[in-house]
């Protein structure tokens, strides 16, 4: 019988390799790949039946290479494989197509059941995040519309790619501005918006939809 044949997306080698031999003895790997863009061209490419993908990546994060992906009109479900024990994320990544939402610590157990059900056609969110998936609630359209019309464009795209997982340096970097730049306008935002740290202002960023750009 064919083997179902698994694409893995994530910057950690270690992490890469631990898969592998989470999934060789049951699928085919037809490849692994480090970051959101090589993700998009494998599937272009290699045209693989599930992906295995983390959402922190280099050039493109995990989201955006999926909606990346459904923007080509290709089909190909997505597990999500990630350290982000938040429902902000996972509401984001399943809002995106995913059809796969799996904790690492919770691998690797979860992660065959996850591939299991989406080779089926069905999707699967680690029971720990489950119940609190369904129980969360969206802001109201327009206490969402006023908080993020406080921000400048600037400061949109600075937390929207702050949100995708990039650090301060690497965010100036893109944008050719200074990291002493980047701080500044992330301590403006925290103060605009009454967040207290930076995990609060990323999660804001998740739930307002900021990090899809």
């Amino acid at each position: 019988m064919t083997r179902a044949r698994i694409l893995l997306a994530d910057d950690h080698r270690i992490v890469a390799e631990g898969l592998k031999s989470i999934l060789a003895a049951e699928y085919e790997l037809v490849g692994v790949v480090e970051n959101g863009q090589e993700m998009l061209e494998a599937a272009r490419t290699l045209n693989p039946d599930v992906i295995v993908a983390d959402i922190t990546m280099p050039l493109m994060n995990g989201i955006e290479a999926l909606d990346a992906i459904r923007k080509e009109g290709l089909e190909t479900p997505v597990v999500f494989l990630t350290m982000h024990h938040d429902v902000a994320y996972a509401s984001l990544a399943l809002e995106a197509g995913a059809a796969g939402y799996v904790l690492k610590h919770s691998a690797p157990d979860e992660l065959v059941r996850a591939v299991h059900a989406v080779l089926e056609g069905g999707t699967f969110v680690s029971p720990s995040l489950a119940s609190e998936l369904f129980h969360s609630s969206k802001a109201r359209p327009d206490d969402k519309a006023q908080r993020v019309m406080a921000l400048s464009p600037r400061q949109r795209e600075i937390l929207r790619q702050l949100a995708g997982g990039r650090s301060a340096k690497e965010v100036a970097k893109a944008l050719d501005i200074s990291s002493r730049t980047v701080e500044f306008h992330k301590y403006k935002m925290m103060d605009a918006l009454g967040l207290k740290n930076s995990a609060e202002l990323i999660r804001f960023a998740i739930q307002q939809g900021i990090a899809q750009g």
